[in-house]
């Protein structure tokens, strides 16, 4: 079910998307080889990640200018930590893999070990951390900033997922998704209304509601 999700998000993203190909490679690639560079690793030693996820959220925005839409779409693909989606062929029920836009091997390779992993009060203690976080706030960012005539900030979620599943990162679907699915939509949202609101802004919300929940 949840691959045929994929799917249908894919055609709904690639028909929105296709046009804006080349615009959207280019901030990818940018956005990429931010995190993958020396200066990152330099700004990682005196930075909390939060203050990182703000750094390259802005870095995306200046490089698009000021296209928040693009910009979250642009972090979303960025901050995917695979660079393929697995997706069910109906007929043959046959699965092939979709290839994302994404940097070179290299500097993919170095982007994913630099992306900020501590982004909650509740981030498991982890090397992985909260990585795969990232795609699923900006994601549903995109879709709530957007406002397209589908709602598709859930199946947004559902897109992440099924490459963690496909690629085994973790054992059973993590309900701590579909959280942080919501407060990337709510981020979104706000944005629309205040174009200085700042990612680690709602990040920190949620951290918040979860400490006031388990008290």
């Amino acid at each position: 079910m949840k691959l045929k999700l994929v799917t249908f998000v894919i055609i709904i993203i690639s028909s929105n998307i296709l046009p804006q190909q080349s615009k959207l490679s280019k901030a990818v690639n940018y956005l990429s080889d931010f995190i993958a560079s020396d200066n990152f690793l330099q700004l990682k030693t005196t930075n909390s990640d939060l203050a990182l996820v703000d750094s390259i959220y802005l870095r995306a925005v200046a490089f698009t200018e000021n296209d928040y839409s693009e910009a979250l779409l642009a972090l979303t693909f960025t901050t995917i930590p695979y660079n393929e989606v697995p997706i069910i062929l109906p007929l043959i029920k046959s699965i092939v893999y979709f290839p994302l836009i994404s940097a070179d091997d290299s500097t993919y390779n170095l982007k994913n070990k630099n992306l900020p992993t501590r982004l909650f009060f509740d981030t498991p203690n982890t090397v992985y951390g909260d990585r795969d976080k990232l795609a699923h706030f900006f994601g549903n960012a995109f879709i709530g900033y957007s406002e397209n005539i589908f709602d598709l900030s859930n199946l947004i979620g559902y897109f992440v997922e099924s490459f963690e599943e496909s690629f085994k990162v973790q054992s059973k679907v993590d309900y701590r998704d579909l959280d942080v699915n919501r407060y990337g939509d709510l981020f979104g949202k706000l944005l629309q209304e205040d174009k200085k609101i700042l990612p680690s802004q709602v990040m920190l919300i949620r951290s918040l509601s979860y400490i006031i929940i388990i008290l």
